[in-house]
């Protein structure tokens, strides 16, 4: 069952990136034209992306400008926050670090087009009061932008860590990752204004051996069954929520724009444009491809 009319103008779907080698031929042309812009196609087929290079370092204005004038005006981009503030905790930074990540923002702010900012942080961020302060020094100095934090300890399940979110005015990120007895399991949290939600994958043997790159762990093809577990959360998601994002980032192969046009044709209760490269590698697509579709026209519908 598609969502409610009501509720769809509030819901957008994308990947986590835009920009992986392994996409070529599988969802980007395999012989591209000069000038080729990956963004822009993207952006023909999903209603937002979410930024991964941020949280490696602040981004370049000039750069999220570029980003905005290559998109429609209705596209949106949520930002990873950079790992200084999140995964380098022996230390405060200093205000000179928060201004130059803020800065990158700015063109995307001012042009109304950013979702969320996302605070990630690893396994070992446990829910106590040093990780509750160390999360009130970044609400002071980004609480400003639509902050949603995604933690991975299942302390953050808990009735205390969740007044605490919501008392803060922080969004709760909903993931999906291979289960374990300390991880977070799949919730239909809404904390703040944003709802969010990323797809990591299944893939737990990858997931939790020391060795395994990064495109082992995200290797993963979610199956009907799997997705269809998500979209009864994800509408109680949006019913609590102004807005809502969902991100796939099982990026390995494709796999994540795969699955993405999936749960987009799943939420809005039809077909949707697949690109020729995508449906040639996942020919399961078929059910829900539609010829008739122009490109750009269902990220209108989010």
């Amino acid at each position: 069952m598609a969502l409610p009319q009501e509720l769809t103008p509030r819901i957008r779907v994308g990947t986590s990136g835009w920009s992986y080698p392994d996409w070529e031929g599988r969802f980007y042309p395999r012989a591209k034209s000069s000038g080729f812009d990956e963004l822009a196609y993207m952006a023909r087929y999903f209603g937002c992306v979410e930024v991964n290079s941020s949280f490696y370092r602040p981004p370049a204005a000039r750069t999220t400008a570029s980003w905005v004038r290559r998109t429609p005006p209705s596209f949106e981009f949520t930002f990873k926050l950079y790992q200084r503030f999140t995964h380098e905790r022996e230390r405060p930074w200093s205000p000179d670090e928060a201004a130059t990540f803020r800065e990158g923002l700015e063109p995307v702010r001012a042009a109304r087009r950013l979702g969320a900012v996302l605070v990630q942080f690893p396994w070992s961020f446990r829910a106590d009061d040093e990780a509750f302060r160390h999360l009130e020094a970044i609400e002071r100095d980004f609480g400003d932008l639509p902050l949603v934090v995604e933690v991975r300890h299942v302390s953050w399940a808990s009735a205390g860590a969740i007044r605490f979110l919501k008392a803060s005015g922080l969004g709760f990120c909903n993931i999906d990752q291979p289960r374990s007895h300390s991880g977070v399991p799949p919730m239909s949290l809404v904390t703040s204004p944003v709802g969010y939600v990323r797809l990591h994958g299944r893939n737990a043997e990858a997931w939790f051996s020391r060795e395994s790159g990064r495109d082992a762990r995200y290797d993963y093809l979610y199956r009907e069954d799997e997705l269809e577990e998500w979209i009864g959360r994800i509408r109680e998601i949006a019913r609590a929520s102004e807005k809502t994002y969902i991100f796939t980032n099982n990026h390995y192969r494709g796999q994540a724009p795969a699955n993405a046009l999936q749960i987009l044709s799943r939420l809005t209760g039809g077909p949707v444009h697949v690109p020729a490269p995508l449906l040639e590698t996942y020919p399961f697509l078929g059910s829900i491809a539609s010829p008739d579709l122009a490109p750009g026209e269902q990220g209108e519908l989010f």
